[in-house]
């Protein structure tokens, strides 16, 4: 679990800001989606709607979540079960998320699963919370120690508080009291056989066709009602995201904030090599404010942005001395270690080797490229005037258009034969005569060359 009030005051209204920026254009590919579908269910059978939370606990969670448990509501559903698997997430959201279960018209059944799930941080509060809280076999459950959004501890205060939070849900819902505290201050996490044993959940389940015929008959207080629940042999409707907040929430991921923040750097480092078509700032400067996205809702060490901030400036500093290599290969020294502290280990998120790796050295490479670049375009070209080039001596290629040139230094003319003269052709070795601003006036004959507009003019 991560944020503190302090840190997180801020985050939802930029997140608000940029997700309405976002929001508005994806919803130009998908439109809304449904939250759930509306096909009839056979007559005397219940519905059960599921959804999944399969990463960050974010504000995109958040919303679906509410707009979930209201459906399901307006629906007459006799559950929503949500399928949860996350690292943790903000602080503010998973409250949000908690209070829209505790006061959930409809019962909410959170199944951790599949195997190999986790319900780390902000998911132990969230299962909590849940009316009926369930685990698929080899799942963990715990590790609710508050982290702050720069990746340090918090204040004993802040820890504290959560503890009490998670003692009052617990107590709400009748579960362990004490696993739910020693989750928050000592960062306890426990296997699902241990859950189950100390009360901290309802019971196991190998999957969800079991979990349904096990909770069937369960007596759960919805509000200040018992219900009995119906989920033996129902129907399942799917209460899916909506397209823009799948894509949202696809965003808010390590690896990807990671490999956007590289790709924003690399577009506009060739930006400055080679200024002109403008292509490279508008892929960095879209590839940054998508790594802005996912960066405001994860938890970031001022240590691992630093470092990140260093290896861009030392991608650049790459261009300015060019051949060396030791800009580029600081530049992905710092990106790799960056991407190692860019978010702290307590929070259970972080940047995965397969993408650090190459990204480092795809970065190394090709900003040696552009340093190469760079230092071609330094050198000097031949540019001398019409009386230096005049009497020289050239062979004629062809351009993959047919247009004939020939090379000078470093520099690709074009040529154009002398009044009169039959068209240029591949390997004809010609003289040049003049020159017309950018093209070379070149004859096979200087002496019978007719003279040029230019020539007539002088």
């Amino acid at each position: 679990m991560v944020g503190t009030a302090r840190t997180c005051s801020y985050r939802p209204r930029a997140l608000a800001a940029m997700t309405a920026l976002l929001g508005g254009l994806l919803l130009v590919l998908g439109g809304g989606g449904a939250h759930a579908e509306d096909e009839p269910p056979a007559p005397g059978r219940p519905v059960v709607a599921v959804t999944t939370v399969d990463g960050v606990i974010s504000p995109v969670v958040d919303d679906h979540l509410a707009a979930s448990v209201e459906a399901s509501a307006a629906a007459g559903h006799d559950a929503l079960v949500v399928l949860l698997d996350t690292p943790g997430g903000l602080v503010s959201s998973m409250r949000e998320i908690v209070k829209t279960f505790l006061d959930a018209p409809v019962p909410v059944i959170v199944y951790v699963s599949p195997t190999g799930a986790d319900a780390g941080s902000a998911g132990t509060f969230i299962t909590y919370a849940a009316h009926v809280a369930a685990m698929a076999p080899a799942t963990t459950i715990g590790a609710a120690t508050p982290v702050s959004l720069e990746g340090g501890e918090v204040d004993g205060k802040v820890v504290e508080n959560a503890a009490a939070f998670a003692e009052a849900i617990a107590e709400a819902r009748d579960r362990d009291v004490d696993f739910a505290i020693e989750s928050v201050r000592e960062g306890r996490s426990v296997t699902a056989d241990t859950a189950l044993e100390l009360g901290a959940v309802d019971l196991i389940a190998a999957s969800l066709e079991v979990l349904l015929r096990e909770v069937d008959g369960r007596e759960v207080e919805v509000g200040d009602t018992t219900i009995v629940l119906r989920t033996a042999d129902a129907v399942i409707v799917e209460a899916e995201m909506t397209t823009t907040q799948r894509i949202l929430q696809t965003l808010a991921d390590p690896n990807l904030a990671f490999l956007f923040l590289s790709l924003g750097t690399l577009a506009i480092l060739y930006e400055i090599a080679s200024p002109g078509l403008g292509f490279g700032g508008v892929i960095g400067g879209v590839s940054l404010v998508l790594a802005m996205f996912s960066l405001s809702v994860l938890p970031v060490t001022f240590a691992g942005a630093a470092l990140l901030v260093l290896a861009a400036a030392m991608f650049v500093a790459e261009l300015f001395m060019p051949g060396i290599g030791v800009g580029a290969a600081g530049g992905a020294v710092a990106l790799l270690l960056g991407g190692l502290l860019l978010f702290p280990g307590p929070s259970g998120i972080g940047v995965d080797w397969w993408v650090l790796a190459p990204t480092a050295g795809t970065m190394l490479g090709l900003s040696v490229v552009a340093g190469v670049l760079v230092a071609r375009s330094r050198r000097p070209t031949s540019r001398a005037g019409a009386d230096e080039l005049i009497g020289t001596e050239v062979d004629v290629v062809l351009s993959p258009g047919g247009r004939p040139r020939a090379r000078i230094g470093s520099t690709l003319w074009r040529l154009l034969p002398a009044g009169g003269q039959a068209p240029l052709h591949e390997g004809e070795r010609v003289v040049i005569i003049d020159r017309q601003n950018i093209d070379l006036i070149v004859a096979r004959d200087p002496a019978s060359a007719h003279p040029t507009a230019a020539e007539e003019s002088r």
